[in-house]
C-alpha cells in the first residue's frame, strides 16, 4: 500500500513494454545471449557492453589492448548510430577492463574517440570478460 500511494508511477499498469524500443543493427556483434545490442526509452539509450568482436566475421579482432579498444568504441558508435545517437551525446561510459594495467593505453585509444565531448566515465577491473577479451564497454547516451 505505501508502494501505491508513493510511487503510484512505478505500479500502473497502463506502462507497457511499448514505451521501451529494442535496437539491433548488423553493424555490430550480434548478441550472445538473451538480451538486446541495446534499448531506447524516453528519449535515452542504454547500450549492452560491446566486445571487440568484428560484425562481418564473427572473430575477435587480433592483437591487444589498442586494437581491442578501437573495435569496442567502434561497435559502440554503431549501436548508437542504429539508435539515432552518437559518441557526443554519450552520458556516461563504464569500461570493463580485465588488467588495469592497460588503463593508461585504454584511455589513450578511448580520448581518440571522445576527443571533442568527454562523457562522464567509470572504469573497473574484473576478473574475466566473455570470449576473454581485455575490454568491454557499455554507454547511456540520448537519442532522439
Amino acid at each position: 500500500m505505501f508502494a501505491r500511494r508513493v510511487f503510484p508511477s512505478l505500479l500502473s499498469t497502463s506502462r507497457t513494454m511499448s514505451t521501451l524500443s529494442r535496437v539491433e543493427t548488423a553493424n555490430a556483434p550480434a548478441a550472445l545471449g538473451p538480451y538486446a545490442q541495446a534499448i531506447k526509452v524516453k528519449g535515452f539509450v542504454y547500450t549492452s557492453g560491446q566486445i571487440a568482436i568484428i560484425p562481418a566475421t564473427g572473430e575477435l579482432v587480433e592483437g591487444g589492448i589498442v586494437e581491442q579498444t578501437k573495435q569496442v568504441l567502434t561497435n559502440l558508435s554503431e549501436v548508437l548510430k542504429a539508435s539515432n545517437s552518437n559518441l557526443n551525446k554519450v552520458v556516461k561510459t563504464t569500461v570493463f577492463l580485465k588488467d588495469m594495467n592497460d588503463f593508461v593505453t585504454m584511455n589513450e585509444v578511448y580520448s581518440s574517440f571522445f576527443s571533442e565531448h568527454q562523457p562522464a566515465r567509470s572504469a573497473v577491473q574484473v576478473a574475466r570478460l566473455p570470449k576473454d577479451v581485455a575490454v568491454e564497454i557499455e554507454c547511456v547516451a540520448l537519442t532522439d
